[in-house]
Formats: structure tokens, C-alpha cells, sequence
């Protein structure tokens, strides 16, 4: 029976021709460049004279997130090629629009900014390293993995494309010009964003007929996933006595996920394998809904530094 099913949703084929891909490359990597108009040196020299919350993000995004999105995957034994549209987005660095969320919580803005920045250019190594790894630690997705070329180092020259050379550029800029940089970043940082949100808008508008018939299949396995990487990311900070504000930056750093990237990977590795693409593809759609809305209820409560 799961046989017919997996064979029913890989055939199917969401609309996103290579031109599509190409547009959310570049606006991703326009969005990258925004966020990147506001990094300067100083803030990681700043956050390395505490490097608390720093060491813990990157432990939870790049060691946590994946350990707990297989133990999810373990217990709940999903379809196999949505198992494995569940370890790329564990693999893949948090999303830009992090920072954009963590200013509204009134969490760390400059280490929010400083665990992307980081994120986007370790996923350079850590995003094919962690796929590969976790991806064959379960036998059903090892199977899939056998049957792909997934070459690293294209998988490098893309993430480089997307997110490290943007920064880099950015940076430099700041560095240089920063009256510019700022000037710059206040409007292309949310009009960047809002033509990435209208791009996925449009795509799942176009694939409607398929995510209603298909979204049944990875719905919940969403939600939770999402759920058990927000709160991963809060309980580690908070465990490690990380500040009520660090632990909501962390919280959104770990549960918001660059999607998009991962929706690259999937149609440029895996020829938009169905299970993998849904996943992936509603990802995108339901952490930008997720993310916003405890940013916003977080926006509502008195900090409890201020209570006591």
C-alpha cells in the first residue's frame, strides 16, 4: 500500500520551470545581500567576546536540528522521499527573514544577524555534509540517496552563489559606504523579502491542484517538525541560561529555515522528486506563517527582566 502511495506523489511534477529556479536564486540572493548591508566586522568581534549564545545557536542548528528532525522521522517512519524532503530542510542554514522576525519578538537583532551570517557561509560545508550523513543514516532514504548524483561540491558553488558571496559583497559595502549600506537596506531588505513571499505566493497558486490533493501527505509532519525546532532551539538556550531575549532569537534561528535554498537543492539534485518538493515547498509557505506569528505574540509580552 505505501508502496502505490510513494509511487503516486514522486510522479507528480510541480510547475517550476528552470527560469522560475533562476528567479528565486537571484532573490534569494538579493535577500541575502539586504540582510548582508547591515553585518559589519564589529558585530561578530563584539559577539566573540561572549561567545555563549553563538556556540549555542550553532550547536543547535547544525547538530541539534538535524538529531532531532531523525528521531521525528524514526518514530514516525514517514514516505520515504518525504523523510528525506525532512533532513534538507534540517540540512539547510536558517532563513534571512529570521533577522526580519527576531526584531519584531524583541529578541537579539545583532545575533540573530551574526548566527545567519555565520550559517550562511559554514552551509557551504555543512549543508551537503549533514544531508549526506543523516540522509543515509535511515535505510529508506539511503535507498533514494544510492540512486542520486548529489555531487557536494556543486551543492558548495550553489549555496556560494545564494548566500556567501551576497554577504561578502554586502559586508564590503558596509564597510566602505555604510551611510550607503544603511540607505540601501531599508528598502531593499523588505521589498526583497515581499518579492520572495509574492514568488512563493504565485508558485503555490499555480500548483494549487497538486497541494490540495497531495497535502494530506506532509501537513502535520510540517507543523510538527517546525514546532519541536522552535521549541529546540528556545530549551537549549534556556537550559544553557542564555537570556530570555537570546532564547527567542534562538527559537526563531533554529525553527526558520532557508526553504528556498532547500527548494533549489531538491529541483536541482533531485529533478523535483514529488514527496521531497511538497515538503520542502510547503516549508517554505508554513515557517514564514509560523515564524511571524510568535514573533508577533512575543512582540505583545513585557520582557521579564522588566517584571521583576
Amino acid at each position: 500500500m505505501q508502496d502505490s502511495i510513494l509511487q503516486n506523489i514522486d510522479q507528480v511534477q510541480i510547475h517550476l520551470n528552470s527560469s522560475n529556479i533562476w528567479i528565486v536564486n537571484l532573490t534569494l540572493a538579493v535577500v541575502m545581500f539586504g540582510v548582508a548591508l547591515d553585518v559589519k566586522v564589529s558585530d561578530f568581534t563584539n559577539l566573540l567576546k561572549s561567545p555563549k549564545p553563538v556556540i549555542i545557536g550553532i550547536i543547535s542548528q547544525f547538530f541539534l536540528i538535524p538529531l532531532v528532525t531523525f528521531i521525528m522521522i524514526v518514530i514516525i517512519n514517514p514516505l520515504p522521499s518525504i523523510a528525506l524532503g525532512m533532513f534538507m530542510v534540517a540540512a539547510c542554514p536558517g532563513g534571512s527573514v529570521s533577522n526580519f522576525m527576531t526584531k519584531i519578538a524583541g529578541g537579539n537583532a545583532a545575533l540573530s544577524v551574526s548566527l545567519t551570517s555565520f550559517a550562511s557561509f559554514a552551509a557551504l560545508i555543512m549543508t551537503p555534509l549533514n544531508f549526506a550523513v543523516w540522509g543515509n543514516f535511515y535505510e529508506p532514504t539511503a535507498e533514494i540517496l544510492q540512486k542520486v548524483s548529489l555531487n557536494p561540491i556543486e551543492v558548495g558553488k550553489l549555496v556560494l552563489f545564494i548566500l556567501a558571496i551576497p554577504l561578502v559583497i554586502g559586508m564590503l559595502i558596509n564597510y566602505y559606504y555604510p551611510k550607503t549600506a544603511h540607505k540601501t537596506a531599508k528598502v531593499l531588505k523588505p521589498i526583497s523579502i515581499l518579492i520572495f513571499l509574492a514568488f512563493i505566493g504565485v508558485a503555490f497558486y499555480n500548483n494549487l491542484d497538486i497541494f490540495t490533493k497531495h497535502i494530506h501527505h506532509v501537513f502535520f509532519l510540517v507543523i510538527l517538525q517546525n514546532v519541536l525546532l522552535l521549541a529546540t532551539g528556545f530549551y537549549i538556550a534556556k537550559i544553557a541560561g542564555l537570556s530570555y531575549q537570546n532564547q527567542k532569537t534562538l527559537s526563531i534561528e533554529s525553527g526558520i529555515q532557508n526553504s528556498g535554498l532547500g527548494l533549489l537543492l531538491v529541483f536541482s539534485f533531485f529533478e523535483g522528486l514529488g514527496g521531497m518538493a511538497i515538503l520542502v515547498a510547503f516549508w517554505a509557505i508554513w515557517d514564514i506563517f509560523s515564524g511571524l506569528t510568535i514573533a508577533f505574540y512575543w512582540s505583545k509580552k513585557i520582557p521579564k527582566t522588566i517584571r521583576s
